[in-house]
């Protein structure tokens, strides 16, 4: 690994929770400072059920990271399934150290990598080798990306208390789409998961797919924080 290079590594508490608008605009943000960052997702599913108005996760990625698509993910896959069944329903094992190796040659030569997973922690990418491992073995720090309402709290200390069962450092968590006016359940939300699971969360409001959107809202990220002790345990 490159020394004091910066890696972060978002994943989520569930599918669908934001974790590649939170990856896209800290990406995009990053640059506009004019870092280079490395952009990479292991595994695309679900290219067959396409999320209306938005492009599909790597392609997301790759704007704002002004990359090829090809180069932010190895493998995609038609069906919206965890990676292990579509790789199984493809007749294409997943290789573990081929996504690892794809990934530290996309890493070389920028200042800071940003990766994303697919689904949580938990999920498999091929028998027993989870996504939390591809994390650990690429020496990532872990953002969590979580839904601001009821049930969060719960979803988001368990992945807490996964992510740091094996040594990954937990970097913070965002809560997202954060609304404009949060009502009682989401501040306590807040405030509740910071305090059982010793972590600094954030937030981050709805938000446009472009790049510009997405370099704007990254800008209120902790973005200083998060590479200041990611580059320390780098």
């Amino acid at each position: 690994m490159t020394p004091a290079q910066p890696r972060l590594f978002i994943t989520g508490t569930d599918t669908g929770v934001g974790k590649t608008v939170v990856a896209a605009a800290t990406i995009a943000a990053l640059r506009t400072r004019g870092l280079r960052v490395a952009a990479i997702k292991p595994v695309v599913t679900g290219l067959d059920e396409p999320e209306p108005g938005r492009p599909p996760d790597h392609e997301l990625l790759a704007a704002a990271a002004g990359a090829d698509p090809a180069d932010v993910t190895l493998r995609t896959f038609g069906p919206a399934v965890s990676p292990h069944l579509a790789a199984e329903l493809a007749g294409e094992p997943l290789e573990p150290s081929a996504l690892v190796a794809a990934a530290e040659a996309c890493a070389a030569g920028a200042e800071v990598v940003v990766g994303e997973g697919a689904g949580g922690l938990l999920v498999p990418l091929d028998g027993a080798y989870l996504m939390r491992d591809y994390a650990r073995d690429l020496a990532m720090d872990v953002l969590i990306a979580a839904r601001p309402g009821l049930g969060t709290i719960n979803h988001t200390l368990l992945t807490i208390e996964a992510a740091r069962a094996v040594g990954l450092y937990v970097a913070g968590v965002v809560l997202t789409p954060w609304p404009e006016e949060p009502g009682l359940v989401e501040r306590s939300n807040r405030v509740t998961i910071a305090s059982l699971g010793d972590v600094t969360v954030a937030t981050l409001a709805q938000t446009g797919t472009s790049v510009a959107d997405l370099a704007r809202s990254g800008a209120t990220l902790p973005l200083d924080d998060w590479l200041a002790g990611a580059s320390a345990r780098s």
